[in-house]
Parts: C-alpha cells; sequence; structure tokens
C-alpha cells in the first residue's frame, strides 16, 4: 500500500512549478523576483529576533523562553498542519527534519539566548554577518552548488563589512559569549541548508512546521523543568518578546525564507542576510536605545552593493 507523501501531495501553497523554473534558473543568474522577495521578508523578521529576546529575556530565563516559544511555535505550526490535513512525510525525509529541529528549531535560539545574557545585540550580530558566507559554504558541500569565483568574492566583501562594523560597534572586545555564539553560527547554517533543500520537494512552512511538532517531546519537558526553576515575571516587554520569536522568528520568518531559498537558490538566498546585522542594529536603537555611529549608512550602501553582485552573479 503506498503512503501519500506530503512531499508530492498538491497543495496551494507548495512552491509551484514555476518557483521551480526560477530555482533552476537562479543559477544562470536570474533569479525569480517573487523568491526573492520571500527571502526578504524572512530577513525582515530574523532582524527581530535578537531585540525580541532581548524584550523576552527581562522575564523570562534563557531555558524557559527557548523551551516556551518552541511550543507555541509548534502549536501554530501543528494547527496549520492538522487543519489543512497534510500528509505526514515520507521516511527518507525525516533525517532532514532532524537536522532542521536541532539547527534552527533548538540549536540556534538557545546558544544565541544564552549568549545575549551577557553580549550586546550588536556584538551577537556579528554571528549573523558571517551566516550567509556560513550557508553558502554548507550548501556547497551538501547539495553541490558551486557558485561563481565573482559570488564568492562578494560575499567576503560582504561579510567582511558587516563585521568589521558589527565589531566596531561594540568596541572590538571578545566576551564569553563567542562560544555561543560561534556555535550557532554552524548549527544555523547545516539547518538552513537542509531545511533549503528539503523546501525543493514540499512547501516550505511544512519544512519548518514538521521540525517544529518534531521537537514537542523535548520541548514540553523542557518547558516545565525549565519554569520550575527559572520562576517568570511577566511584562508587556517580555510578552511581545516571546510571541514575536515564537510566531515571526521560529515560523511564518522561516516560512517564507524556506520558499525564498527553493526558488532562488541557497548561496544566494543567504546572501540577503547580509542585511540583517544592520536591519538588528536599526531595531536595537528603535526598541532597545542602543546607539549607533556614523558608520552604519556606509556599511548599509557597502553590504547593499555586495547583495547586488551576489543576485547577478553565475553559479
Amino acid at each position: 500500500m503506498k503512503t501519500q507523501s506530503s512531499a508530492t501531495a498538491p497543495s496551494s501553497i507548495a512552491v509551484t512549478s514555476a518557483a521551480a523554473t526560477s530555482s533552476r534558473t537562479a543559477g544562470r543568474g536570474r533569479p525569480g523576483l517573487g523568491g526573492t522577495l520571500q527571502a526578504a521578508l524572512g530577513v525582515v523578521a530574523f532582524s527581530l529576533t535578537f531585540p525580541a529576546t532581548a524584550w523576552g529575556l527581562e522575564g523570562f530565563g534563557p531555558w524557559t523562553l527557548v523551551a516556551v516559544r518552541s511550543i507555541l511555535a509548534a502549536l501554530i505550526a501543528g494547527g496549520c498542519l492538522l487543519a489543512l490535513r497534510v500528509a505526514v512525510p515520507a521516511r527518507r525525509h525525516w533525517a532532514g527534519l532532524a537536522v532542521v529541529a536541532a539547527g534552527v528549531v533548538v540549536g540556534f535560539p538557545l546558544l544565541t539566548t544564552l549568549a545575549l545574557q551577557t553580549s550586546t545585540t550588536a556584538h551577537a550580530a556579528v554571528v549573523v554577518g558571517l551566516l550567509p558566507l556560513t550557508t553558502a559554504l554548507f550548501s556547497a558541500l551538501r547539495v553541490g552548488s558551486r557558485p561563481s569565483r565573482t559570488f564568492w568574492a562578494a560575499a567576503l566583501a560582504g561579510a567582511g563589512a558587516v563585521v568589521a562594523f558589527t565589531v566596531q560597534q561594540s568596541g572590538g572586545a571578545l566576551t564569553g559569549a563567542d562560544l555561543y555564539l560561534f556555535g550557532a553560527l554552524l548549527v544555523c547554517a547545516a539547518g538552513y541548508t537542509e531545511g533549503g533543500r528539503l523546501a525543493r520537494v514540499m512547501p516550505g512552512w511544512q519544512v519548518i512546521g514538521w521540525a517544529l511538532v518534531l521537537c514537542l517531546p523535548l520541548s514540553v519537558p523542557a518547558a516545565v523543568l525549565a519554569l520550575a526553576h527559572e520562576p517568570a515575571h511577566l511584562t508587556a516587554h517580555s510578552v511581545a518578546g516571546l510571541l514575536w520569536v515564537a510566531a515571526g522568528s521560529q515560523f511564518l520568518g522561516l516560512v517564507v525564507w524556506y520558499r525564498g531559498m527553493a526558488a532562488i537558490g541557497i548561496p544566494k538566498a543567504s546572501q540577503l542576510q547580509l542585511a540583517q546585522p544592520l536591519l538588528t542594529l536599526v531595531w536595537s536603537v528603535l526598541l532597545l536605545g542602543e546607539h549607533l555611529t556614523v558608520a552604519a549608512p556606509l556599511t548599509a550602501a557597502a553590504v547593499l552593493v555586495c547583495i547586488a553582485v551576489t543576485q547577478r552573479a553565475r553559479g
């Protein structure tokens, strides 16, 4: 008896044949505008993650914040999967979903939340500045993508500009939180790469949806234990921060992000994240009261140039 798989089941929000065609033509330097827009929306959602996490830490402990955000996001995703009667993914996809869950649902949120206890959002943005290059490297190893030398040159230049800016913003000093941040960089790049690969054969929202559901047996007992040792103090900031990292960063942002990666390719989508640290710093000023120097608009201009080059570079 054949089992219906979500990888092949028809869906109105699956990656369409047009998007698949766009993914194939992305390597020839003509990425689809829709895919680029979706990936960019994902970047905007992710840029709010660190400020929202800082808000969440005002009322929740780090372990509680990570566990509860995972549960809330899983309830949203699970509700969508049940409402649309999505079939369980084929067995061959569960290993990839486990990588997404370990990297994006558990690893990155936990490590960055622990880091933000002692690190500023500006310093943590160093990790995000290096994430596009790391994701492109993982993509080359995992799915065999071969971007051009122009692509790599622009990616390295953009990463260098972002790192220089964010390190300057944090005073150039390394802290104990850096081990958490670099660990988060590696696991997130692996999760992005595997999620982008899976989003070529199933809708992007189902990739993160099933990854979140897969983590429920771990996140529920973790939340119970964490709440017993880290009493919560509900405030407007802490609740708003928790809701955003759960619904915006952990689910909705990843939905459009994986769809974008499936449409225009993992390496090119990853380079859009070069703008994420700068957006994070803007939100940090507006939401956390941090201060920026005049270097911000200059770095933003350099990063946008690098993004333009990577989007046009031939694979």
